[in-house]
């Protein structure tokens, strides 16, 4: 069952990234991404969120705020059944829960690369290099603002005493998390795979007959 799970989830992303890489860029801001797999008794969650949507922005921690934000996120993120509310009678668990921010800052790396480059091929004209230095620090600082991207990660396993009453889920996510919009939901069982959208102003998913 350990090894079970993580293969599911991994061929229910296939859909979803249509063969392609994952990138943090090419994220939506306010849409996210939950994946649920169902095997037994046991369901397994995986969500991906943009920076934007859990803690109001996507640039790397500036500030102590800063810090507290992606703290109180991650603990929040890390409490799925405080996010994604099942019925009580389904008796629903958490036996495994992890989350954290990823960054995608590479860009930033390759681009001072090239900047640092481009200042030493200037420098024999000293004048014009002083103008092309300032030039490289204002392109810079403009990519990094622009291409920084962070997104939320997190990993559920949960085991249900009465899987057949798990009759919908209630996106408390949205309460928690007020920039937030969308969840494109995908749900994996032993009948097959089927998508949803979650909306803020609609969250409640119907489960009814899936289980």
């Amino acid at each position: 069952m350990k090894h079970a799970i993580p293969i599911i989830l991994t061929m229910l992303a296939q859909p979803v990234i249509a063969g392609e890489t994952r990138e943090l860029d090419a994220h939506e801001h306010g849409v996210g991404e939950l994946n649920i797999a169902v095997e037994g008794d046991t369901i397994a969650m995986e969500l991906h969120a943009p920076g934007a949507d859990i803690v109001g922005f996507e640039y790397a921690a500036k500030s102590a705020e800063d810090r507290a934000a992606i703290d109180g996120a991650v603990a929040a993120l890390a409490k799925p059944l405080e996010l994604f509310v099942f019925p009580a009678s389904a008796q629903c668990s958490v036996t495994q829960a992890s989350a954290e921010l990823e960054s995608d800052d590479h860009e930033h790396e390759d681009h001072a690369d090239e900047g640092a480059h481009e200042e030493h091929d200037d420098h024999d004209d000293h004048d014009d290099g002083e103008h092309a230095d300032a030039d490289v620090h204002d392109d810079h600082e403009e990519h990094a603002e622009g291409a920084s991207h962070t997104e939320f990660h997190a990993e559920y396993t949960l085991t249900c005493g009465n899987l057949d009453d798990v009759s919908k889920i209630e996106f408390a996510y949205f309460d928690v998390f007020s920039n937030a919009r969308e969840l494109e939901v995908q749900i994996l069982t032993s009948s097959g795979a089927q998508a949803y959208d979650v909306e803020r102003g609609d969250p409640t998913l119907d489960l009814r007959g899936m289980f």
